[in-house]
């Protein structure tokens, strides 16, 4: 399926030699992102014995990796960008998951009625990245049956300062990919019927957990 162009132009940036260096960093230290870091360490105090992932933005697959390692029994990984989905591949046939783990490349709000529904579903740097925020949340927190984990840009003054430099730069560029900080984000959850139990924030991002209270007294 063709991405938007949007979505093959993040293809472009995330490239080959992005995704190579990605992985060895991540082989030799583990996740190397604070946030990225922060957002495995709170999933991984849930118990995840037998449960499904749905990891959308995936990139190469930090997520997925370390957290099938700590109990997920089936993994779905969609991704925009060719060169880190191969590269979330491999590794996955690496560490001898592969039987478990299934790849989609392309837009995640497009692929959604394909996609089959999961435990959890984690949104990693992805909401920044996308220009249709509703849309976005909508499509995968109607995804996730039990806990739902993203990471996003915190709204502050001199980020909304830096955002027309890069606006600009991608203009020159003559490209569609833009970064957005969304007004609204965990409104926007919430109101898909999930609750906030875990919140931490670094110097530029916050990092959540929702869970479905329906879920939770089932």
């Amino acid at each position: 399926m063709a991405c938007c162009g949007h979505c093959q132009e993040a293809g472009e940036l995330f490239t080959d030699e992005k995704a190579r260096t990605e992985l060895r960093e991540y082989r030799r230290n583990g996740a190397p992102n604070t946030p990225t870091r922060l957002l495995i360490d709170g999933l991984k105090t849930l118990d995840l014995s037998s449960t499904t992932l749905l990891d959308v933005g995936g990139g190469v697959g930090m997520i997925q990796h370390e957290l099938m390692e700590a109990g997920v029994s089936e993994a779905t990984l969609v991704e925009a960008s060719p060169a880190y989905l191969k590269g979330a591949e491999n590794e996955t046939l690496r560490r001898g998951h592969a039987d478990r783990a299934s790849f989609r490349h392309g837009d995640f709000v497009d692929l959604a009625p394909e996609l089959p529904e999961a435990d959890l579903v984690t949104l990693d740097r992805v909401i920044c990245c996308y220009p249709h925020m509703t849309e976005l949340i909508q499509a995968s927190t109607a995804k996730a049956t039990r806990w739902y984990g993203v990471t996003y840009p915190r709204t502050r003054w001199f980020l909304r300062w830096a955002k027309p430099v890069t606006d600009l730069y991608c203009w020159w560029k003559d490209m569609e990919f833009r970064i957005y900080l969304h007004e609204g984000v965990d409104e926007a959850i919430q109101s898909a019927g999930f609750r906030r139990f875990y919140q931490t924030e670094t110097f530029l991002w916050n990092v959540a957990l929702y869970e479905r209270p329906e879920a939770v007294t089932a």
